[in-house]
């Protein structure tokens, strides 16, 4: 899905001649957390299907990338053999984007560095994964597009619900007028809890903390604002997620999610967005934790469709027409008639497609074709987010010109699309 004259896609030159098809793909993993190994595995799964394998793996935590390696390796040969590749480790994400022979990376690191990562990515000419939210500022978002187009490389954004059947028939149905005309959407997101420890300690030997902070400014280190420590499988959350500094908390860490549906049914997904944002929140003391808990928001489009949002289920969304209503959410779906659940989606509107989302991935870094999210979806998803949580900082309405991209008639809340930069990291002009 290109909008008109954009350039296509570039295929690695390794990629291209008479044994195109056959050749592997080489992929890379900058960030090897918990999410980062998860869609590693999931990579790696695919490996025979989509002739492709993990060949390194990146971390500002040594500790990590050696588990990743580990864990990689082990699948890869009981999936693939011994003919598997051995797992390189870079400790610097430049390093590995400087390999010739890597096609393209899976982006799993923390938000705050998921632009200045991806840029470099796309500059270097690699396919990329991005884990959502996309970027933590909506600058960060607008320079992130303007790069991927410039260089013409694939993205893919890690909203994986665009790949789900369930997901993907509500939004066709919304669409195609089978609830008449849309009027109203619901929304709800979980919210976030627990306490932050303040506790200050020394750095682990085994954390890279400069490389982890990468361009946000200088903090003390504590355990709780980075990741645990003591977590052989990977799966302890960690504890940034509920750092503003770092990321946003549940309003872009779910909402990337359900304002990303929400306006694939409404159609604004691509190139447009509200024009009005009203939010507000919680923001109890939880010691390093200082995102919000719960939180209520509106925003009004163009069309007079409003979509109302707020602490609930994870990850529900409701789409109430003039003639019924379709919900969805992971794994289910339901409607006013169920019986329009049963039609399958096909002609008038049509929606990309795609049953396997790092699979659909891996077809389109091969074919030089746009991905089911690409680069411009996830900004729009999450430029949504971003203005719930401006809205919710300041406490009042936020006029949004989704066409220029910019908050109108506000230069406190303007400023606020982008942020403070360590020495040495800026947006490119």
């Amino acid at each position: 899905m290109l909008a008109a004259g954009m350039a296509p896609m570039f295929i690695p030159a390794r990629l291209l001649g008479a044994e195109a098809p056959s050749k592997l793909l080489r992929i890379g993993c900058i960030g090897t957390g918990r999410m980062g190994t998860g869609n590693m595995r999931s990579a790696i799964g695919l490996g025979k299907q989509c002739r492709s394998r993990i060949v390194a793996v990146c971390d500002a935590n040594r500790n990590r990338s050696q588990i990743a390696k580990a864990m990689a390796e082990s699948a890869g040969r009981e999936l693939h053999g011994e003919s598997a590749a051995e797992i390189r480790i870079h400790d610097d994400h430049r390093e590995l984007l400087a390999r010739e022979d890597i096609d393209g990376v899976i982006i799993c690191t923390p938000d705050f560095s998921h632009a200045f990562i991806a840029m470099d990515a796309a500059r270097a000419g690699k396919g990329i994964y991005l884990e959502k939210p996309l970027t933590h500022t909506i600058a960060e978002g607008q320079a992130l597009v303007k790069t991927v187009r410039k260089h013409g490389v694939v993205l893919q954004t890690g909203s994986q619900q665009r790949s789900s059947t369930h997901f993907h028939r509500v939004c066709w149905l919304v669409r195609n007028g089978r609830i008449g005309t849309l009027k109203h959407i619901e929304v709800t997101n979980p919210p976030d809890h627990g306490f932050g420890r303040p506790d200050l300690m020394p750095v682990p030997e085994n954390l890279d903390y400069l490389r982890w902070m990468g361009p946000t400014t200088d903090e003390p280190y504590a355990e709780d604002r980075v990741h645990p420590q003591d977590d052989p499988e990977l799966k302890g959350r960690p504890g940034w997620l509920q750092i503003e500094k770092y990321c946003r908390g549940m309003i872009t860490g779910w909402g990337a999610h359900t304002y990303d549906i929400a306006q694939w049914g409404l159609g604004t997904d691509f190139d447009s967005g509200p024009v009005e944002i009203t939010a507000e929140a919680e923001f109890p003391d939880r010691g390093l934790f200082d995102v919000h808990t719960r939180y209520s928001g509106e925003a009004v489009y163009a069309n007079g469709v409003i979509m109302k949002s707020g602490t609930g289920e994870d990850g529900a969304i409701r789409f109430i027409g003039s003639d019924g209503w379709l919900g969805v959410q992971r794994g289910k779906f339901s409607a006013g008639d169920p019986a329009i659940l049963r039609e399958q989606p096909e002609g008038g509107i049509e929606l990309a497609t795609s049953n396997n989302h790092i699979g659909n991935f891996l077809d389109c870094l091969r074919s030089g074709k746009d991905p089911i999210a690409p680069v411009e979806i996830g900004h729009r998803s999450n430029t949504v987010s971003v203005l719930h949580h401006i809205a919710m900082k300041l406490g009042r309405k936020i006029k949004w010109n989704p066409a220029t991209e910019q908050i109108t008639d506000d230069a406190a809340a303007a400023a606020m699309l982008g942020r403070v930069y360590r020495d040495g990291y800026s947006l490119p002009i």
